[in-house]
C-alpha cells in the first residue's frame, strides 16, 4: 500500500516505523529537514520537506496515485485542508486526519464530501481519555482495551501476592470460577512474552493479559490479585485537552480536583466544569499538594504538555502518598525509564493514536487495533468472511487454523453474543474474532489469514 504521511512528530514517526516494517510504500512530509533526515537514516522510506496541505508537495510526494494519506501535523486546520486539496486535486481514496480541538469535533457535520473531506478523524485526546477511564474504572488494571463495542474486554493486570491463582496452573481458573469462561491470551514475564498453557504457573509479578467479556472483567481480575477499592478522589495535574476532557468524563461520579498554572485556564476550567475544584497552581508544587490532601488520593494523573513536568510531579504525588499515579510520557525513551520505578502506569498517547489508526490500514476487514508493549505486541478484531472453500478460518475449529508463532484468538463475538475460544470452537463468518499478537513481525500472515479468496462471492 501506498501511504502518505504528513507529520513527521511523534506520531508520524512512530506510525512510519510501524508500517514500514510492513511491506508498505511510504513517504513522509514535514517541514522540518533535520527530523526527516533522523526517519529517512533509520527507516526504509521516502521523505519530502515541505508543508503538507500545499499542492505542489503533495504531487512532490505522490499523492497522485497513492493510497492513503494521513495527516498527523501538529495543526488541525493544515491536516484538514490538506484532505481537502487530496480529494479536490488527487481523488485520494482515503484521507485520515488528526484533529485536536473540540469545537471541530462537536460540529461532525463538517467532515462530509461536501464540506471537508476526512474520511476518518482522528482525536488523540480523546482517545487518551477513553483509556484513563477505563483504568480509573478498574482499579488494579495496568491496560483495559475494548473490542467489540465494549463487549469484549482485554485486560492486563500485574500477578501480586494475595491472589488466588498465584503459584497455579491457568487451567485451574476454570475450577476456581465454573461459571465464568475468559482466555489468557499472553504473559510477560520480566519483559519477555510467555505463550500460556493449560499447566503455565502463573508467578508473582507476572504481567498477564486475559480476554472476557466485559460483565466478568471485575471478577477474574479478583483471581489474580488482590481486589482494589474503588476509586472515589481523582487530582489531576495539567488543565489541557485531556485533563479538562478526563474532569468532565469523571466529575459526575468521583470526587475530582484539577490543578493548572495558567491564571486565565484556570478560570476557564472553573467556567466549563461544574462540580470539579480547579487550583491555579504549580503540580510539583510540594505544599500545594499536601495542602489539598494528596495522602487521601487515589488517583493522580500528570497530564501536562511536559514529560518532565509529569515524571516529577507523579513521583512526588507518590512520595506525598498518593495511592496510584499516573503520567503521560511522549518520549518512548522515558516510558522505559518510568515503568521500572515508582510511577505505576505510564501512558503513552502515540501508542494509543497509532493503534486507532492501523485500524484503517491493515488488510482484510479489521474493526479495532491496539497497539501493545510498546508497538511490539497487537490485539486485533477481524471480522470473518467467506465459507470452508474461500477463507482460511471459516468453517474451521481453532485448533485447526494455522496461527502464526505467538497468536492466540481469545474470543469470538457472534451474533451480539461473547464465546471465549476453546480448541475445538467453530469460526462462523461475520463472527468478530479477538486475536492478540505477541510478535507483531506476524501481522502480514494474520491479515493473509483473514483475506478470502477471489471465488468468493
Amino acid at each position: 500500500m501506498k501511504i502518505l504521511i504528513l507529520g513527521a512528530g511523534q506520531v508520524g514517526s512512530s506510525l512510519a516505523e510501524n508500517l514500514a516494517s510492513e511491506d508498505n510504500d511510504i513517504t513522509v512530509v514535514d517541514v522540518d529537514g533535520r527530523g526527516l533526515a533522523v526517519l529517512q537514516d533509520r527507516l526504509d522510506i521516502r521523505t519530502v520537506r515541505g508543508k503538507g496541505s500545499h499542492p505542489n508537495v503533495l504531487l512532490k510526494a505522490g499523492c497522485d496515485d497513492a493510497d492513503m494519506l494521513i495527516a498527523v501535523t501538529n495543526s488541525d486546520e493544515t491536516n484538514m485542508i490538506a484532505c481537502q486539496v487530496a480529494y479536490t486535486i488527487f481523488r485520494t481514496p482515503t484521507k485520515i486526519a488528526r484533529v485536536r480541538s473540540n469545537q471541530y469535533l462537536i460540529h461532525p457535520e463538517l467532515f462530509t464530501n461536501d464540506a471537508l473531506p476526512v474520511d476518518v478523524l482522528i482525536s488523540p485526546e480523546q482517545l487518551v481519555t477513553d483509556y484513563i477511564k477505563r483504568l480509573i474504572e478498574y482499579p488494579g488494571a495496568l491496560q483495559v482495551l475494548d473490542f467489540a463495542g465494549g463487549q469484549v474486554q482485554l485486560v492486563a493486570v500485574r500477578a501480586f501476592k494475595g491472589g488466588p491463582l498465584l503459584g497455579h496452573e491457568l487451567q485451574e481458573i476454570r475450577q476456581h470460577m465454573p461459571n465464568i469462561d475468559t482466555r489468557v491470551a499472553a504473559i510477560y514475564r520480566k519483559g519477555r512474552p510467555l505463550i500460556p498453557k493449560g499447566d503455565t504457573i502463573i508467578e508473582e509479578n507476572d504481567e498477564v493479559f486475559f480476554i472476557v467479556d466485559r460483565r466478568n472483567t471485575r471478577k477474574v481480575m479478583s483471581e489474580l490479585r488482590r481486589v482494589d477499592k474503588p476509586f472515589k478522589r481523582i487530582m489531576i495535574a495539567g488543565g489541557g485537552n485531556i485533563g479538562q476532557r478526563l474532569a468532565r468524563t469523571l466529575e459526575g461520579r468521583l470526587h475530582v480536583k484539577i490543578i493548572d498554572h495558567n491564571p486565565a485556564n484556570a478560570r476557564m476550567l472553573s467556567e466549563e466544569l461544574e462540580k470539579t475544584i480547579v487550583l491555579l497552581g504549580d503540580v510539583s508544587d510540594e505544599e500545594l499538594l499536601i495542602e489539598e490532601n494528596i495522602e487521601g488520593t487515589d488517583v493522580f494523573c500528570a497530564l501536562t504538555n511536559d514529560d518532565e513536568a509529569n515524571i516529577m510531579s507523579a513521583l512526588l504525588a507518590k512520595r506525598l502518598g498518593a495511592r496510584k499515579v499516573m503520567a503521560l510520557i511522549n518520549r518512548a525513551a522515558y516510558v522505559d525509564l518510568v515503568e521500572s520505578g515508582e510511577i505505576d502506569i505510564a501512558i503513552s498517547p502515540q501508542e494509543a493514536t497509532i493503534g486507532s489508526l492501523l485500524a484503517h490500514v491493515r488488510r482484510g476487514d479489521v474493526e479495532m487495533v491496539h497497539s501493545l508493549r510498546k508497538g511490539a505486541a497487537e490485539a486485533i478484531e477481524a471480522i470473518a468472511h467467506g465459507d470452508h472453500k474461500t477463507s482460511r478460518v471459516v468453517g474451521r475449529a481453532v485448533a485447526e487454523i494455522p496461527l502464526p508463532p505467538g497468536t492466540t484468538i481469545g474470543a469470538i463475538v457472534r451474533n451480539g453474543e461473547v464465546i471465549i475460544v476453546h480448541h475445538d470452537t467453530v469460526i462462523e463468518s461475520d463472527d468478530h474474532v479477538i486475536l492478540f499478537l505477541v510478535d507483531k513481525r506476524y501481522i502480514i500472515d494474520v491479515e493473509r489469514l483473514f483475506q478470502v479468496a477471489v471465488t468468493f462471492i
